[in-house]
């Protein structure tokens, strides 16, 4: 069934006249005419009555122009929101973030998007980098900002955005307050309070038996803002990534002997093809000034 004898059925009801019904289609009357008598021919029934110069719509026509007008209003509802998707003015973009990468170095880059594309709806989705994998590869996200230990795997494009490095956080007065940059042989014998999603966990743990460096693991939690409330209060120390949003109270100091830093990375799906607005996002996350980073509060 033709979507255009659709229309044209409708303006003829509307108008109850072939010619005026064909002038407003911007058809000849004899396209209309044999567009109706083919729609005709399809449900099985006349659909209009003519008597001399009046046309009647039958009790068929009467039957099917609610259907045949729905139709129409939900082929021109997908038309405008087509529309309002491929011009950016009304978008969904999910965007997984990695729970242990911290708003300073984005909160700039998503103002500025903001304000360039106020069509485009952005929702943040969160967790760790596995389950931000299998997000991406399911299509749950279109596009994810993380950093992983090890390679990621070869079905993705990675870009990277800018290097961090780790920092050791401790309560004021500590010992560990003397260094500007903190060995990492230092931290023996220390109570420490373990990041549940650190993904360098691993790494770090290794790295310290490597050194012959041990310290207890008193309290382990998911929650960033729970272990930074903890060492703050002078249960423990633990690392933390540069750029994470710290508390009022704690200190930090870099890792040194050895240096320890990720890599934050742009990760999309090798192949996939963009939408408008996942290809603006991700034109806006490449080209921004990631080498110049922000300044830590005091």
């Amino acid at each position: 069934m033709d979507i255009h004898h659709i229309r044209y059925f409708l303006a003829v009801c509307e108008t109850r006249n072939f010619t005026r019904a064909a002038e407003r289609c911007n058809v000849t009357q004899p396209a209309l005419s044999r567009a109706i008598q083919q729609l005709e021919d399809e449900v099985g029934g006349l659909l209009f009555r003519r008597e001399r110069n009046l046309t009647h719509v039958t009790d068929l026509g009467n039957l099917l122009r609610p259907r045949f007008q729905q139709i129409q209003d939900e082929l021109m509802g997908v038309r405008t929101e087509a529309s309002r998707f491929l011009c950016l003015s009304e978008a969904n973009l999910k965007v997984g973030i990695m729970c242990t990468i911290g708003p300073r170095r984005f909160t700039g880059l998503l103002t500025d998007f903001n304000m360039r594309h106020k069509g485009i709806q952005l929702q943040l989705i969160e967790g760790v980098p596995t389950r931000l994998s299998d997000l991406l590869e399911t299509g749950e996200i279109d596009v994810a900002l993380m950093s992983t230990a090890t390679d990621f795997p070869e079905r993705f494009d990675v870009t990277s955005l800018f290097r961090e490095r780790f920092m050791l956080a401790f309560p004021a007065g500590h010992r560990l307050s003397q260094y500007d940059a903190i060995p990492i042989a230092a931290i023996d014998g220390e109570v420490y309070l373990r990041r549940v999603n650190c993904e360098y966990w691993d790494y770090l743990s290794d790295l310290c038996d490597a050194q012959g460096v041990k310290t207890l693991v008193s309290y382990s939690s998911e929650r960033e803002d729970w272990i930074q409330n903890l060492v703050a209060g002078g249960l423990g120390i633990c690392f933390i990534p540069e750029y994470s949003a710290v508390i009022p109270g704690l200190q930090v100091r870099p890792v040194a002997e050895p240096e320890v830093s990720r890599e934050v990375c742009l990760v999309t799906v090798a192949g996939r093809r963009f939408s408008p607005a996942v290809s603006v996002f991700v034109g806006a996350v490449k080209s921004y000034g990631w080498a110049s980073p922000p300044t830590r509060p005091h």
